[in-house]
């Protein structure tokens, strides 16, 4: 009962100012709840005059509801990057978001020094078409600077009709001065899960944002890969780069998939109901086969939670670089007119005890983002093969094998990403260890 009376009076507070009623009264009326859970009179005191004054003094005339509204989400704005106020219009955006189809870039994004920061771009989206990068500060939105707004704010001015174009002045490391990028708006729509066999036996799993749906496309996946394999794989890649999470209970479940047993993942928070912890059935896929994770700067929260459990518990190789440190909990809690408080109330930990937060997951092989190009010296040497009158070899074949074509060019592309390659060439040499040991 005590801290109904506290909320109630806080939320009547400009209701008391408009009819007169001083603080004076208002602290007779909380008397009996001094204690651990009483009012902070002072700064209430101050709030109340500073209210006063805008009501009074103000060049126009402001509307207490805004006056108010701008109070909360000042109030949230000041705790972390990721508590916000959702008027009714943005819970109903969030909710949409989580179902894997919105209208917009297709960025993720946080505020930072004031700025909007790019943790992620989605993949196959009009931001990462037009090459937004993860890291990049978005300091105008059009002729719109961004200084001064929410990040709610930046994100209905990023929204928009489909087809209309936005101009996006970008801050990004290692430039000189700030670029313009020019965004064609579109319907999201996000294919949470994508896979394909990178060369017989060893499989890629692709997780672009993690929706309510995800687990299930996951296992879905992977008896697609399967089945086009003919048999059990040796071994796959989950590729978890710039995803910028999304459901705790996808992760979760992702996470699942791949063990049998054992804490996945674990909250702490000052409440009750934000303590909780997941663990793993024993329902685990691709029983045996090497795992390698590919992450990066990009992959954040859900992202961790997946790449954290799966390196604690020695089932995956995390390769790639850091990522990107976002171990906090935010609570949807919905409100009375329709709209939400996006509160942050917990904290990730992985099941040997490590906080995310602003840490991260480091890499078990540190492997960065590179284009790499053929020696074409090695490739016009002289050999054996070349000089005339040469002794067949007993495998020499004189025609031209078309798989062998069609092999070198799915090699080819693999190729074009460093990372993959060197994902897909660990999993070759733990098969090559593994077999030479047995």
């Amino acid at each position: 009962m005590k801290y109904l009376t506290r909320y109630t009076l806080i939320l009547l507070l400009g209701v008391f100012i408009g009819a007169g009623i001083t603080l004076e009264r208002v602290v007779l009326a909380e008397r009996h709840n001094s204690g651990s859970g009483a009012l902070p009179l002072e700064e209430l005191r101050v709030f109340t005059e500073v209210y006063s004054k805008i009501k009074s003094d103000y060049v126009e005339d402001v509307d207490d509801k805004k006056l108010l509204e701008d109070a909360i989400t000042g109030m949230l704005a000041g705790l972390d990057p990721h508590s916000s106020y959702l008027d009714p219009q943005g819970f109903k955006e969030v909710r949409i978001g989580t179902e894997g189809q919105f209208g917009g870039l297709g960025i993720e994004v946080t505020m930072e020094n004031g700025f909007v920061k790019v943790i992620s771009p989605i993949e196959d989206t009009p931001a990462a078409r037009a090459g937004v990068k993860p890291g990049d500060l978005i300091i105008r939105l059009d002729d719109k600077a961004i200084k001064g707004l929410t990040l709610g704010e930046a994100v209905k001015l990023m929204r928009g009709k489909p087809g209309s174009v936005i101009t996006l002045t970008i801050v990004r490391e290692g430039e000189a001065k700030p670029l313009k990028v020019d965004i064609t708006r579109a319907i999201i729509k996000i294919q949470s899960v994508k896979s394909r066999i990178l060369e017989p036996g060893y499989g890629y799993l692709r997780i672009t944002q993690f929706q309510a749906n995800t687990t299930q496309n996951l296992k879905t996946a992977l008896r697609k890969l399967e089945a086009e394999n003919e048999g059990k794989l040796k071994g796959m890649v989950l590729d978890l780069r710039n995803n910028p999470g999304g459901v705790l209970n996808a992760a979760v479940g992702v996470s699942d998939v791949f063990l049998s047993d054992g804490l996945i993942v674990y909250t702490e928070g000052r409440v009750s109901d934000s303590k909780l912890k997941f663990s793993a059935t024993s329902s685990e896929a691709i029983k045996g086969a090497p795992l390698v994770v590919l992450v990066n700067g990009g992959s954040a929260s859900a992202s961790e939670i997946v790449a954290g459990a799966l390196q604690d518990h020695g089932r995956a190789i995390i390769m790639g670089t850091k990522t990107f440190g976002k171990g906090s909990v935010q609570t949807i809690m919905p409100m009375s007119n329709g709209g939400a408080l996006k509160l942050t109330t917990a904290r990730y930990y992985t099941p040997s005890g490590r906080s995310i937060q602003a840490t991260g997951i480091d890499p078990d092989i540190i492997t960065e983002d590179v284009k790499v190009t053929k020696n074409k010296q090695d490739e016009n040497r002289l050999k054996e093969v070349d000089l005339s009158g040469h002794l067949p070899g007993s495998d020499e074949v004189k025609s031209t094998d078309k798989k062998g074509k069609e092999k070198t060019a799915e090699k080819k592309s693999i190729a074009d990403d460093f990372q993959l390659n060197e994902a897909l060439t660990l999993l070759k040499g733990i098969n090559i260890y593994t077999k030479k040991d047995s």
